[in-house]
């Protein structure tokens, strides 16, 4: 499985202007010797004319061949098609398929756009609507080559039946969810991720699943069949690089203990006396 590190991770360097969208790509190749980019719109520029203007997101996409990187994911916020305001509804709508060209200049292979809908779960009237949106978003991923779909991060997207029902709805081969995995809105994270792994497209891992429970976490995505990108993400906003840089090393290593299992006990050095060794833990 490909790692990605997902751009807003670097959330606290870019609102202090340490760090734009090509030091991201140059850390990701360079740094953490990945070879796939998961880029947050917010990372992209200041404002969303600036984001969305196409030479600059074709200087992006220029910027990531030359690293031979791989767009795996675009995530654009703020243009959900759930809205109470009709003419906030109208502006989202127009904004999302301006975030859908930039994810297909990019090359991107799967694309976020949250639902919106704050309660424990849509009205029949939001749900119709969102299950619409996400039709037709889905019918311009299979022409541009990315499947799409919600995050399970806020609102009545942290539950898996909601999740399900709407993945069911749209009933596209181009739709999925971005999984962020081990939430603690179901019976436990490890049920929770059981429940959507096989819908995900993509991941966010956060510094939590990865310090308390990556090797569950990563057992559940491959026993689910998931062939995506495995997306750290890390939200404190200090530290950033050096942080990631330690969620990436814990994902490989659980990745190699899924692959080759745990070391055991030391067993000694055959070169040296066992009566004259200081034990080893």
């Amino acid at each position: 499985m490909d790692i990605s590190v997902a751009s807003f991770s670097f959330h606290g360097a870019l609102s202090d202007g340490t760090l734009d969208v090509f030091g991201y790509l140059e850390a990701c190749r360079y740094r953490y010797h990945l070879n796939a980019a998961d880029i947050w719109n917010g990372l992209l520029g200041p404002d969303v004319e600036v984001q969305l203007d196409h030479a600059r997101v074709k200087k992006v996409r220029q910027a990531m061949d030359e690293r031979d990187l791989v767009c795996v994911n675009y995530h654009a916020d703020g243009c959900h098609p759930w809205e109470e305001d009709a003419e906030a509804r109208a502006r989202h709508k127009e904004l999302a398929y301006r975030h859908l060209k930039a994810a297909e200049i990019l090359g991107a292979k799967t694309v976020r756009i949250d639902t919106g809908g704050q309660g424990r779960e849509w009205t029949a009237e939001q749900f119709d609507f969102i299950a619409d949106a996400f039709r037709a978003f889905a019918e311009y991923g299979g022409s541009a080559g990315f499947t799409i779909g919600p995050e399970t991060h806020w609102g009545s997207t942290n539950f898996p039946d909601n999740m399900l029902k709407l993945h069911a709805a749209v009933n596209s081969p181009h739709y999925g969810i971005l999984l962020h995995m081990g939430k603690d809105t179901w019976t436990s994270p490890n049920d929770y991720d059981r429940a959507l792994a096989p819908i995900a497209i993509h991941t966010h891992i956060d510094q939590k699943t990865c310090y308390e429970r990556i090797d569950d976490a990563l057992s559940i995505l491959i026993d689910s069949g998931y062939k995506g990108a495995l997306g750290v993400e890390h939200h404190t906003g200090k530290n950033e690089l050096s942080e990631v840089e330690a969620q990436i090393a814990l994902v490989r290593r659980s990745l190699a203990h899924l692959r080759a299992g745990r070391g055991g006990a030391y067993g000694g050095n055959p070169l040296i006396d066992p009566e004259n060794e200081r034990a080893h833990n």
